[in-house]
C-alpha cells in the first residue's frame, strides 16, 4: 500500500495515475479538496482510499494508522509562491512534513518528499543539491518553508530511507485547478485560445532582454519516473534536484505551445507587478550531477518534446 498526500494536487494525482499504470491501485490519497476543483483530478484513477489531512496528520502521530504503507509520497504543501502568511506555510509546509517524516522513521518506510528550486533564492551560490544549505537564501515565504524542512531533514541525516526532490519549473496535465499558480504552458495555450497573444513580463534587468528570463523547465511525466525509480532504490537518500538541466527561456517556451499549435508567435511583453519584481528569479537551472551519480541514468524529455505532448495529448483533447 503507498500513501500519496497531495493525492489530488497537481503533481500528487499525476503520480497516482503513474502507479495506476504498474498496476497498483491501493493506494491512500491524502489531500483537503474543499471547492478548490482538485477532486477532478482523481476522476479516471484507481485508489482505494481517501482521507482528509488533518484526520491523517492526527492517525499518524498517534500511530493508528490501520496498515502500514510501503512508502510514503509526500507531496502535500501549500504550493503558492505568492502566499505571504508565513505562519500558515509553516504550519502547512514545514510541521505537517516532519510529522510524516517522524512517522516514517518510527515505522521504518521510504519517504520521498517534495521541495522547491524555491529554496535557492535569487541563485546567486548557483543550482547544485549539495551545496551548503545554509548559505541558501529563499526570496518568498513559501521558499523559506521548504528550506526550512530541508534543513531540519538534513539535522537528522535525512533518515535510512528519506529522499527531497528540489522540484523547478513542473509543467503538465493535472495543473489546471491551480490558477494563477499553474504553468506558463497552461497559461499561453488559454491565452491563445481567447486572444491569440500571449503575454510575458518584461525584463528588469539589462543583461537580460524581454522573455529572455530562463527557467528550468521539467515534464511532469519525467519526475513521475524519477520517483518511482526511488520507490524501486531504497538505498538513495539525501536531497535532489528535479529539473531538466537546462535553462530555457520564456520565450522559447512560448514558441513551443505556438509551434504545437502549428501557429505564428504573438508575443506582448507587459510590466512586472511591483510586490513581485524583489522575488523573482531571473534563472535557473537544475544541476544533475548528484542524480546522475546516485544512478538515475534516464534522460528528461526536451521542451519542445514535452510541451507538444502535453498540448496535443491533454490540452487540446480537453483532458487537462
Amino acid at each position: 500500500m503507498y500513501i500519496v498526500t497531495g493525492g489530488a494536487g497537481f503533481i500528487g494525482s499525476a503520480f497516482v495515475s503513474f502507479l495506476n499504470s504498474k498496476g497498483i491501485k491501493e493506494i491512500l490519497v491524502v489531500d483537503v479538496l474543499e471547492r478548490s476543483g482538485r477532486w477532478k483530478n482523481l476522476t479516471g484513477k484507481s485508489f482505494s482510499d481517501y482521507m482528509h489531512r488533518d484526520e491523517f496528520l492526527e492517525l499518524i502521530q498517534s500511530d493508528r494508522l490501520t496498515k502500514t504503507p510501503s512508502a510514503i509520497v509526500h507531496m502535500g504543501a501549500c504550493s503558492s509562491t505568492t502566499e505571504m502568511d508565513a505562519d500558515f506555510l509553516m504550519r502547512n509546509n514545514f510541521r505537517y512534513s516532519c510529522a510524516v517524516a517522524e512517522y516514517c522513521e518510527r515505522h521504518d518506510v521510504r519517504l520521498v518528499y517534495a521541495s522547491s528550486a524555491a529554496t535557492y533564492g535569487a541563485g546567486e551560490n548557483g543550482y547544485s543539491d549539495k551545496a551548503n544549505l545554509e548559505s541558501l537564501h529563499p526570496l518568498n515565504p513559501y521558499g523559506f518553508s521548504k528550506h526550512a524542512f530541508d534543513q531540519w531533514m538534513q539535522s537528522r541525516a535525512f533518515s535510512p530511507k528519506a529522499v527531497g526532490l528540489k522540484f523547478f519549473n513542473v509543467f503538465g496535465p493535472g495543473e489546471s485547478f491551480k490558477g494563477d499558480m499553474s504553468s506558463v504552458v497552461l497559461k499561453s495555450w488559454q491565452q491563445i485560445k481567447t486572444s491569440g497573444e500571449v503575454q510575458l513580463f518584461k525584463s528588469y534587468r539589462p543583461e537580460f532582454a524581454d522573455g529572455e528570463q530562463k527557467r528550468d523547465f521539467v515534464y511532469v511525466k519525467d519526475c513521475c519516473k524519477l520517483m518511482w525509480w526511488l520507490l524501486e532504490n531504497h538505498s538513495v537518500t539525501g536531497l535532489f534536484n528535479v529539473g531538466s538541466g537546462k535553462a530555457r527561456s520564456w520565450n522559447d517556451l512560448v514558441n513551443s505551445v505556438y509551434s504545437a499549435l502549428k501557429l505564428p508567435a504573438r508575443i506582448r511583453y507587459i510590466e512586472m507587478p511591483e510586490h513581485l519584481r524583489g522575488q523573482y528569479q531571473y534563472f535557473t537551472e537544475a544541476s544533475l550531477d548528484h542524480l546522475r551519480a546516485a544512478g538515475y541514468a534516464e534522460p528528461f524529455s526536451s521542451l519542445e518534446d514535452s510541451v507538444r505532448d502535453y498540448v496535443t495529448k491533454h490540452l487540446e483533447t480537453s483532458s487537462c
